[in-house]
């Protein structure tokens, strides 16, 4: 691959995802779209860019998903799920009971391991949340892989990372080599293709956001952009969940970080669209540095 070429690729991967490829990320841009040049019967990456330079706009999406498809697996980092389970759940049953609905995004869902791990965690309430509205709606960039995360269908190696054995035996039914996801637990994650750098305020207003380990990817400019819409999809005291490597300090103001529970954020209430924000029960926020 030319210097030309990839930054032809990157260019097209910012302009198009947000991806923010460095200049020394040529291998990892070379180890993802080979394999898709020679699905497409081309010798290699410099004439899968000449391709997309004559308008081949299919394989320009194929490859803007190849380099945009992360790794992801059920109840990721754990610590996360904890928290929803221990805190976040309990005060919006709480705070939510006279309107008794809950709305939850998976922003960059990937293959479905997020929002179907989260609606186990909803679904292992029961009594607390029956006869609740519950939305969980998961989003991403690919088609590809929002197929693959309605279909429910894992391997075997997929269900043994970060599942819980009871949760696999409570909620799966093995089909041959694969582990098919209960109709009611898939039932519960409405799916739709979205891409971060587009308007999302059409989704509606949420009580908790999941964007996790997908923000690092993005230069500055963009997630400070991508923050600030998030907060004017946020209820004033839901909660904002970013992966273990990110946060909103020196990005932007519109959130600020929980001191107890890393990872978890709130609307700053000066900055809140409605005016002020209330915190969850043991939850202290401390002023971004």
């Amino acid at each position: 691959m030319t210097p030309l070429d990839y930054e032809f690729l990157r260019k097209l991967l910012k302009d198009r995802s947000g991806l923010d490829l460095s200049a020394d990320k040529q291998y990892l841009v070379e180890s993802r779209l080979l394999p898709l040049a020679r699905r497409a019967n081309l010798p290699g990456i410099p004439e899968l860019v000449q391709k997309m330079r004559s308008g081949g706009e299919q394989l320009t999406t194929q490859v803007v998903e190849a380099m945009t498809t992360n790794e992801t697996f059920f109840f990721r980092d754990k610590i996360p799920f904890d928290h929803l389970r221990e805190g976040i759940l309990p005060a919006l049953i709480q705070s939510r009971a006279s309107r008794r609905s809950l709305r939850i995004w998976s922003a960059a869902c990937s293959t479905g391991q997020e929002p179907y791990s989260i609606a186990m965690c909803l679904r292992e309430h029961g009594a607390a949340l029956a006869g609740w509205r519950i939305e969980i709606i998961a989003t991403d960039l690919s088609q590809e892989v929002l197929e693959k995360s309605k279909a429910g269908l894992y391997s075997q190696f997929e269900v043994q990372r970060g599942l819980p054995i009871q949760l696999l035996v409570k909620y799966f039914t093995q089909l041959g080599e694969l582990w098919q996801l209960s109709a009611d637990i898939r039932g519960m994650v409405q799916h739709r293709q979205l891409n971060l750098l587009q308007d999302f305020s059409h989704l509606g207003k949420f009580d908790v956001i999941f964007c996790r380990n997908v923000l690092i990817y993005f230069d500055q400019e963009t997630k400070a952009s991508i923050f600030e819409r998030m907060a004017k999809v946020m209820e004033p005291d839901g909660t904002l969940l970013l992966g273990a490597a990110e946060s909103v300090v020196g990005i932007t103001d519109a959130f600020k970080p929980n001191q107890e529970r890393r990872g978890l954020y709130q609307i700053n209430p000066v900055r809140s669209p409605r005016g002020g924000a209330a915190l969850l029960p043991g939850l202290k926020v401390v002023a971004a540095r």
